[in-house]
């Protein structure tokens, strides 16, 4: 009796220890991914021990090649690189497009000789720099994005023809990823998620700019919960992403190092969810000069869309962003959810010491 006891204390003990474990390996494994669309000279400034994945913003198509424009893009991946040295684990990843950055993607990537290409160009770029992978941020295959970009429906599949180009040119030994629209559309309409995901590595979701400049109703632009007003959020769009057959741990939630500033019509619910027209966007580092209140600005919590912002009634100017507390709760929702991990627009935009890159890692370290 007291020996089969003995057993099951020790069985319960191993288990209790083996959860601990994985528990502690799956945040220290979290992936930081922050881009980057600076000078070279500026990445010392930042803490980029902090991060996992750094990605360079951006390269864009010459012809069916992918292209890096001028000798200062050169010089700070080439800087970039130089920081794995000092920094071991990171990988520095190439980018494609951006916002207006894909104006020539639909019909490049609609033939076999246009991705293949590609694909080539791009291993020849990662062998060249010594980089890690490509991170395609064409916005957005099958759905209407930067005003006058082509897109056509057949861009879903061959988006997926992309990637499997890619997979087979680079190997094994690269990473691919993709940045994903936050949105419904995109997430109903650009991908085809299954086949996709077998292939790339890492989805980083841009669940940020879901209210954005063309808006004519003010809300949250980057929330981490659905709200009854605004169903767009981080948490909406992972569950509609998982539904569609994307592994947890392949998806990476974005947050916003910038704030969208609305002008409203009226003073109603300190401005959330009121017609309104974009104003301006403000990085973090000056976001707290700017909407202090010497400026005339009050400061919210939303505690269901677990996100801040501010109004200024005077001026009836609306800001919504991230800040410590949403960077916190999105770290651990990553976390406790087992995803990939979680990235952000962009590295330039945070304070250079105690920022919100300090943050994450602080979570992802310590889980507090």
């Amino acid at each position: 009796m007291y020996f089969s006891m003995f057993k099951k204390l020790l069985f319960f003990f191993i288990i209790t220890l083996f959860l601990g474990h994985d528990s502690t390996a799956q945040k220290r494994e979290l992936s930081i991914i922050g881009y980057y669309a600076g000078p070279a000279y500026m990445l010392d400034s930042f803490p980029v021990q902090r991060l996992t994945h750094l990605i360079f913003s951006f390269g864009h198509l010459k012809g069916n090649r992918l292209s890096i424009g001028n000798a200062d893009d050169t010089a700070c991946i080439q800087k970039m690189v130089s920081l794995k040295k000092k920094y071991r684990g990171l990988k520095i990843i190439l980018s494609l497009g951006g916002w207006g950055g894909c104006q020539y993607c639909s019909p490049v990537f609609s033939s076999e000789e246009g991705r293949n290409e590609f694909a080539s160009s791009t291993r020849e770029l990662l062998e060249y720099f010594h980089a890690d992978g490509i991170d395609l941020d064409w916005e957005y295959p099958a759905i209407p994005g930067y005003p006058g970009h082509a897109y056509a429906p057949v861009d879903k599949e061959n988006f997926t023809l992309l990637i499997q180009s890619l997979r087979h040119i680079l190997g094994k030994t690269y990473e691919i990823s993709f940045a994903a629209g936050g949105s419904d559309p995109f997430i109903d309409s650009s991908i085809e998620w299954k086949k996709v995901m077998q292939i790339a590595d890492k989805v980083n979701l841009m669940s940020y700019d879901l209210v954005h400049g063309y808006s004519s109703v003010s809300g949250h632009h980057t929330p981490l919960y659905s709200t009854p007003q605004q169903e767009m959020s981080t948490d909406h769009a992972v569950k509609k992403m998982l539904a569609a057959g994307v592994p947890a741990r392949k998806i990476v939630i974005g947050s916003a190092f910038y704030a969208r500033l609305f002008k409203t019509n009226s003073i109603a619910n300190h401005g959330l969810y009121d017609s309104a027209g974009f104003y301006e966007s403000l990085s973090f580092s000056q976001l707290h000069d700017s909407i202090s209140v010497t400026n005339g600005f009050v400061q919210y919590w939303d505690p269901v869309a677990k996100a801040p912002y501010a109004f200024n009634a005077d001026r009836m100017l609306l800001a919504t962003y991230d800040d410590s507390a949403s960077i916190h709760l999105k770290t651990k929702y990553a976390i406790n959810r087992h995803l990939n991990g979680i990235m952000f627009w962009q590295l330039m935009n945070d304070k250079r010491s105690n920022g919100l890159l300090d943050v994450m890692y602080n979570v992802k370290m310590r889980g507090k």
